[in-house]
């Protein structure tokens, strides 16, 4: 529970912008809702699907872009042997001709691993506390956030490497399957080192006593390396580079092969670089978000943070590649089209930037934990003055300002426009630069529902004001 801190008047303590500030004391219930174990996915058999499925779909997506510009494959025949035969001469031969783990590959890809976590831990930075923790009865962890100048020196860092001839940038796109597979095989290591190394430290937090579901839920709330926080970590020094580095390489191939970069292409760099920088310039606002402060850090955010989010999502950049190498040929659009998806793009990236800055900037200024940066770009309206609220008896606040008045999830409703304009900018020629989008709609959905479900048992009929006050989840007036 949050209790309220006053001044030597006996008054509320509210910090310039008129925010009430909370002294946190954990209840009985905020440690129920922390340590209750629900099966999720599917319970152990969902999960081992998941991670037996998950590399599985990466490699068979890989195969239909690396040799079939972005086509669907199907087997011949649907019998048993016709499936077997499918699966080991069109997929496993596949990959073991152009995605086998390599040399090259792991200097690449583990090189980057351990370069980012070496600047994680030396580059200068604001250190930011995080929420009050129901398993440390209230404490709060601290988070070295200089993701912001680890940014700015790898792009910097990276253009020399690039242009000395130190390390081409194209190499990335040369040995994409070998480095997906190396990221592959590092997400579950990386899993089984964090979690071994909990239940070793007796660490455990939140286990269910299935051995399945708690390697993919995870064992440790918090694995730490010193002051290094290994899950805020990978949840932004890995996956979002990486993905940016992708696209990168695949415009500087195209400038190789064609003397330029189209439109697409330039769209997809910068989408990526968006994305990636908005996640550095605002790191200040991670140690209070839920990933940071609820899920323990398994195979679920490991693998998905390591492997998943940059060699899937990457998906629009790879087929542009993919299809002009295989057929000579260039996706362009008409201009309207091209110039019409950029704008879409920002507007949503906007409102994406904002929303995720107006609820992080609220909860930072509850928590005492506020601060301002001039990180680019500084857009208007992402940080709310005098901010409406719903108090709950629980203690803590409901925004309902911003675009947080609008509907309750803006950001997620930004976040699938940009995921369906990264598909959309490829045309209509295969579905895997969808694929994002489509996968995004079933996560998305899923984290509504347990949101919603959580905050219900949290906050009660306080919960049910909220819901009256901001009716709509992702579209006003329609959903």
């Amino acid at each position: 529970m949050a209790v309220k801190e006053v001044n030597e008047e006996g008054k509320p303590a509210v910090n310039a912008n008129g925010v009430p500030l909370f002294k946190n004391k954990m209840t009985k219930l905020d440690e129920k809702l922390d340590n209750e174990v629900v099966y999720e996915f599917g319970g152990p058999i969902g999960v081992v699907c998941m991670m037996l499925g998950f590399p599985s779909l990466m490699y068979y997506f890989w195969v239909c872009l690396e040799f079939n510009q972005g086509r669907i494959i199907t087997p011949a025949s649907y019998t048993k042997e016709g499936i077997i035969q499918f699966v080991l001469e069109e997929i496993v031969a596949k990959v073991k001709v152009g995605a086998a783990p390599t040399l090259i590959a792991a200097k690449i890809y583990l090189g980057f691993v351990l370069y980012s976590a070496i600047l994680a831990y030396v580059m200068p930075g604001p250190v930011i506390e995080g929420l009050p923790l129901p398993s440390l009865k209230g404490g709060k962890l601290k988070y070295l956030c200089n993701g912001l100048t680890s940014w700015y020196f790898t792009l910097i860092f990276s253009a020399v490497l690039h242009v000395t001839g130190i390390f081409r940038l194209t190499s990335i796109i040369e040995n994409f399957g070998s480095i997906m597979t190396i990221a592959i095989m590092w997400g579950f290591t990386l899993t089984a080192l964090v979690n071994g190394t909990a239940v070793i430290m007796g660490k455990q937090h939140r286990m269910s006593g299935n051995v399945f579901y708690d390697f993919f839920m995870g064992v440790c709330l918090n694995p730490r390396i010193g002051k290094l926080d290994l899950k805020m970590w990978a949840e932004t020094r890995v996956p979002w580079p990486v993905l940016f580095f992708l696209s990168v390489s695949c415009a500087l191939k195209q400038y190789e092969l064609r003397g330029y970069v189209s439109g697409p292409v330039a769209f997809m760099v910068l989408a990526h670089f968006l994305y990636c920088n908005a996640c550095q310039k605002g790191e200040e606002c991670i140690p209070t978000s839920w990933d940071i402060f609820y899920e323990k850090d398994g195979f679920m955010l490991i693998f998905w943070n390591m492997a998943g989010v940059p060699f899937t999502y990457c998906y629009s950049s790879i087929y542009l590649m993919k299809y002009e190498l295989t057929t000579g040929q260039t996706i362009q659009h008409s201009w309207a089209y091209t110039v019409g998806l950029f704008i879409t793009l920002l507007f949503a990236y906007y409102i994406f930037d904002t929303g995720n800055s107006q609820k992080n900037r609220f909860r930072m200024e509850q928590n005492g934990s506020f601060v301002t940066r001039a990180a680019f770009p500084q857009l208007p309206y992402g940080h709310i003055k005098n901010p409406t609220y719903i108090k709950t008896e629980h203690g803590n606040l409901l925004l309902t300002s911003g675009w947080w008045g609008v509907v309750r999830k803006p950001h997620y409703t930004a976040d699938l426009i940009q995921s369906l304009s990264w598909g959309l900018i490829t045309g209509a020629g295969s579905f895997l630069p969808y694929f994002y989008f489509c996968f995004f709609v079933c996560v998305l959905t899923h984290r509504v529902s347990r949101d919603m479900e959580r905050c219900a048992k949290k906050y009660g009929k306080d919960w049910d004001k909220y819901c009256e006050k901001v009716p709509y989840i992702f579209v006003p007036y329609v959903f």
